[in-house]
């Protein structure tokens, strides 16, 4: 499988794309005034307890408080053990040590733990922890014994050294001698941010993480991934430097693109993310996804649409069941869709034909770098899953609820529209009686009201008595009307 990283360069925006064989993969967009918060560790001060939560308010210094709790102050190592009450652990006014593990979503702020953990190419550093573990992904028994041998021998050289470490996928057959320059490099920045938190006063940022370009390089850079290509020269050469001090190797797969056709034209990248914000996915077949995302969870609805198959009905809903599951890992990656997430895959009778989509879509998801966990069909034919969600989703960065539907996604009928006008009419007629009416109102619905429903005004006239005039207002919207009284 080949792959390449491309960046987007502007004074205000920069986005990234993943291209695996000449499709896109994965996109991050991060813009100067709304970028994302997550890993940043801040010196916060205690502003509320909430008892019956177990959970407290924390001003970090950001628009809205964040939110922590009582299980994010335990100490890091013992994910089974119950939280102690809330106000043992902290109180109003404290000063507090805090990382963002969610960004700030919708009208929530961002949450916090105070269980740091500080990333690098092959390992993260965890100051409060005492022990050394290894990326699930790593498979190999006899690769994971001597990775975390490696790491455990330049820990113990370090005298005083105080906290643990995690290596992460990047770390698989790398050697001793990369291993101990990013834990030296780990060291070295918890020592500044160290030093920063003994001197500064709540709330205050300790520590930012990398801008998106070299957080691509950190976290995203694995097998396959042949070059990375940039449009900015300035950042170009910052990110060659970055490469040279941390990861030399993959200095050479950084190159400057000059090109004069846009670099997100390449690969159709603009036209895929344009698409990504469609409820509708379609499948090479002729088959297609419907995608909504609500508040609590995502829905996601596999149908046959114009794929007919070639033997019957249920190869062929098999089949579309198939190449579903891998779209549906692609979008959850492209859409950065997370949360709980529910499949609607069409109703499969072979048991044996549901238990190979599942693999098909568990392989899939294999190559998401955010944590996914998956559950089998249930009764009503669903399939449940999660993908930890951090930041937000591809569609909340880049679109605003509509100003007309108020995010519903439907408007009113002209003909509902009219029927509401003559009951508005009927209510002020009872209230204030005035000589006239005119209702101003869209194009649309005055149309309906002198055609279609022009015998329901003049009964309407009739029965109050009353002269109704209409006037179209050419700014307003389909659902919007005026009545005045004269």
């Amino acid at each position: 499988m080949s792959g390449e990283i491309l960046i987007n360069m502007t004074p205000m925006e920069t986005r990234v794309a993943v291209v695996e064989n000449g499709v896109l993969q994965e996109a991050w967009i991060e813009r100067d005034q709304c970028r994302g918060i997550v890993s940043n560790i801040y010196m916060g001060k205690v502003v509320r307890v909430l008892p019956g939560m177990q959970a407290a308010f924390v001003d970090i210094g950001q628009s809205r408080t964040a939110f922590i709790h009582a299980h994010e102050l335990m100490p890091a190592g013992h994910p089974g053990q119950e939280a102690a009450p809330i106000r043992t652990l902290v109180h109003e006014g404290q000063a507090l040590v805090v990382q963002v593990i969610k960004d700030p979503m919708g009208t929530k702020g961002a949450r916090l733990t105070t269980q740091l953990s500080i990333p690098s190419r092959y390992l993260v550093y965890m100051p409060g922890a005492a022990y050394t573990g290894v990326s699930q992904r790593i498979e190999d028994d006899a690769e994971r014994e001597r990775l975390r041998e490696m790491v455990n021998a330049q820990a113990g050289a370090r005298d005083g050294l105080v906290g643990g470490f995690i290596i992460r996928t990047a770390a698989e057959g790398v050697d001793e001698q990369s291993l101990a320059a990013d834990m030296q490099f780990l060291l070295r920045l918890w020592r500044k941010i160290d030093v920063a938190r003994r001197a500064t006063k709540a709330p205050a940022v300790l520590y930012e993480d990398l801008a998106l370009p070299t957080r691509t390089l950190r976290d995203v850079m694995r097998e396959g991934i042949e070059r990375i290509r940039i449009d900015s020269r300035e950042n170009h050469d910052r990110l060659r430097e970055f490469a040279r001090e941390l990861m030399p190797a993959l200095e050479s797969c950084i190159e400057y693109y000059p090109g004069e056709r846009p670099i997100f034209d390449l690969f159709s990248v603009e036209d895929e993310l344009q698409r990504a914000l469609e409820r509708r996915a379609d499948l090479k077949s002729g088959g297609y996804l419907i995608i909504d995302q609500t508040e609590a969870m995502t829905t996601i609805d596999v149908n046959t649409g114009a794929f007919v198959g070639h033997r019957n009905l249920e190869e062929t809903i098999f089949k579309t069941n198939l190449e579903a599951a891998t779209a549906i890992a692609r979008q959850l990656r492209l859409r950065n869709l997370g949360g709980i997430i529910i499949i609607d895959f069409i109703d499969m009778l072979d048991s044996d034909h549901q238990r190979q989509v599942l693999r098909v879509l568990e392989k899939a998801l294999e190559r998401d770098y955010a944590r996914t966990r998956l559950s089998g069909v249930t009764e009503l034919g669903l399939v449940q899953m999660t993908r930890k969600r951090t930041r937000e989703s591809l569609e909340h960065v880049l679109c605003q609820p509509c100003p007309v539907c108020k995010g519903r996604g439907t408007l009113k009928t002209p003909e509902t529209v009219c029927y509401e006008i003559f009951r508005e009419i009927m209510r002020e007629e009872r209230a204030y009686s005035p000589d006239t009416y005119l209702v101003m109102a869209a194009q649309s619905v005055v149309d309906r009201l002198h055609e279609e429903e022009s015998t329901a005004v003049a009964d309407l006239e009739s029965f109050i008595g009353k002269t109704i005039r209409f006037q179209v207002e050419q700014h307003y919207c389909q659902e919007q009307y005026d009545i005045v009284l004269m």
